[in-house]
């Protein structure tokens, strides 16, 4: 009978004898040999984002030069870093980045907070007619443009007839219309609030999602214990789309600088500017507009740099307390 040292000793020669195989660039053809329909349908969608997201890239040499449209890229002037000198110089620039970091902290905040509450309570409705009829209204708003989106807030805060003010003068609480889109400390406000009622159904839909993908012998384990329907929110939805709220809020963060223009622009007037303009608002006036497209690149360049440093710092941040991240 062999001894415990002879068979390890026979299994050490055995496995000497056939080394593991090595998974090299055989393994990975074989790997795109096997899923090849796969990588074809990615194609398209590689493609597009490399001529939308990647090759525009070469946009950026602008910000480094004074660009003169009518000139070829070898006639160009090369000024270094004139135009970010230039933009941090500025006085306007700093009143634009306070406008836009907090339009999107506030919006951050509503955008992340509303639409998962109203996930799980619209979760918690019983009937499905009920429960499909709230949720297709409350997306529907998501579909209309902000241009009408626009009208609809102007009219409805307008002193000349405007809902919120007859309501408000009806309870008594003012005594006379109040000029909302004329009052730069109301703006901010304002904005947040018609994004809120824009995107929250929206926006919960992803939430609704994920709250289905929870077991429900969980919601069954609970009430068999005595746990009321709050409890149940509580300890089993919220921690069951855990995963999904850290991602969105990631991606969110990365987006704090890029809130966009049309809200601003459309929702803004000439009395409440130093609250309006945001830094996509800022390139297109004092670049665009005046054709100092080099300007405007530095604008865009701060703009992506930034994002990229607050998507790395949130990931990395929610990694470790966390353990999830999205890369």
């Amino acid at each position: 009978m062999e001894t415990l040292t002879e068979k390890s000793a026979s299994a050490k020669r055995s496995s000497d004898s056939n080394p593991p195989t090595k998974k090299g660039r055989n393994g990975i053809w074989d790997s795109i040999k096997q899923q090849k329909f796969l990588y074809l349908m990615s194609l398209p969608f590689v493609a597009w984002v490399f001529v939308f997201n990647y090759l525009p890239l070469w946009g950026w040499t602008m910000a480094f030069q004074n660009y003169k449209p009518a000139r070829s890229f070898g006639e160009q002037e090369w000024v270094g870093f004139k135009h970010f000198v230039e933009l941090f110089s500025d006085e306007r620039f700093y009143l634009v980045l306070r406008n836009t970091l907090a339009m999107s902290i506030m919006g951050l905040v509503v955008g992340f907070v509303v639409p998962i509450f109203f996930a799980i309570l619209l979760n918690e409705l019983k009937g499905v007619f009920l429960k499909r009829t709230v949720q297709t209204v409350s997306y529907l708003p998501h579909f209309v443009s902000w241009v009408v989106v626009a009208g609809i807030v102007t009219k409805m805060l307008s002193t000349d007839g405007g809902v919120i003010n007859d309501i408000l003068m009806g309870l008594h609480i003012i005594n006379e219309p109040i000029q909302f889109m004329a009052q730069g400390n109301l703006f901010w406000y304002i904005v947040t609030a018609s994004d809120m009622w824009k995107e929250t159904g929206w926006n919960a839909i992803i939430y609704l999602a994920a709250i289905t993908g929870i077991d429900q012998e969980l919601y069954e384990a609970s009430r068999v214990d005595g746990a009321n329907r709050w409890r149940q929110m509580w300890h089993i939805t919220l921690p069951g789309i855990r995963t999904t709220m850290s991602v969105l809020f990631i991606m969110a963060i990365g987006h704090l600088t890029s809130t966009g223009f049309e809200k601003q622009l459309l929702l803004g007037n000439s009395l409440v500017t130093d609250y309006a303009e945001v830094l996509d608002l800022y390139a297109l006036n004092y670049g665009i507009y005046l054709g100092r497209f080099s300007y405007g690149t530095a604008i865009g360049i701060f703009n992506s740099v930034v994002s990229i440093l607050l998507l790395f710092a949130a990931n990395g941040l929610f990694k470790k307390i966390t353990k999830e991240s999205i890369m």
